[in-house]
């Protein structure tokens, strides 16, 4: 990577499974014992490793899931909200927006996202499936966004930020006040989940999913991602300025003209994401 300067990538990550294979990315909350509950220590290496991704350059789609029965369940109880209860509002503040940076991250990282809930993704473990680009959801699985139920605001994680920009205002409103679990077929339903599968098939469809993200035109992927982001708070006129500059720029990639030699010589693209 030609713009990286003296630090390096960190090599290992202790507080989940991380893999690369073929350009794709694993991300496996590993704590089933405890419904993969985060700790202090899994938020600061999920947002250590997403800022660390895009300077990845073999790397080109993440697979975030869970070990076990759980996605992940959210904080741990005792590991997390047993320690902030005797925190002052400088620490408390500082890990809020620690965990608020994930999910920024997480839709600010030109790589695709998929989401392979396996089992409850409670709390926090639904904001983070919430923030990935494509979710899909094993049979058994469910989602909660519990915070009104712990005494907290719904809006946690940038959670009422997002969830009406995917299924609505008036279901958003109903999950984050509520705090009801939403099992996998109500999730496809309302547009929450992307796919719902058999749970024997969550792993072989992800990483379906996966390779073909893998394989395809990169560049054109994270601009893509990139327009769905920004565009959501723009006025029509400024999403098609935008969406003008960056189709003009992508007319002049490696990619675009690999295509248009493709389709002239009868054969597949051989995309290099550039």
């Amino acid at each position: 990577m030609t713009f990286r300067g003296s630090a390096k990538p960190t090599q290992a990550w202790n507080h989940f499974q991380y893999t690369v294979a073929d350009g794709v990315a694993t991300l496996t909350f590993n704590r089933p014992e405890k419904l993969n509950a985060l700790t202090f220590q899994v938020y600061a290496d999920l947002r250590d490793l997403l800022t660390d991704l895009p300077q990845q350059e073999d790397v080109r789609v993440l697979v975030i899931t869970g070990t076990g029965r759980g996605f992940t369940s959210g904080g741990d109880v005792n590991a997390i909200i047993g320690e902030l209860r005797n925190m002052d509002p400088r620490d408390l503040l500082a890990f809020t927006r620690m965990t608020g940076t994930v999910t920024q991250r997480m839709r600010e990282c030109p790589i695709p996202i998929i989401a392979s809930v396996n089992g409850v993704a409670a709390g926090a473990g639904a904001v983070i499936a919430l923030a990935a680009d494509l979710r899909i959801v094993a049979r058994s699985a469910s989602f909660a966004f519990l915070f009104t139920k712990v005494g907290l605001s719904g809006g946690d994680m940038g959670s009422a930020y997002l969830l009406p920009r995917i299924i609505g205002l008036g279901r958003a409103s109903e999950l984050l006040l509520l705090g009801e679990r939403v099992d996998a077929e109500k999730a496809l339903a309302m547009g929450l989940a992307t796919m719902l599968v058999e749970d024997s098939e969550l792993s072989g469809r992800t990483g379906e999913l996966a390779r073909r993200l893998a394989a395809g035109p990169a560049l054109a992927y994270a601009a893509t991602k990139m327009l769905i982001s920004k565009q959501l708070d723009m006025n029509l006129g400024a999403a098609l300025e935008l969406d003008s500059i960056t189709q003009a720029l992508l007319m002049k990639s490696a990619d675009h003209a690999e295509f248009y030699a493709a389709f002239h010589e009868g054969r597949q693209p051989k995309w290099s994401g550039r």
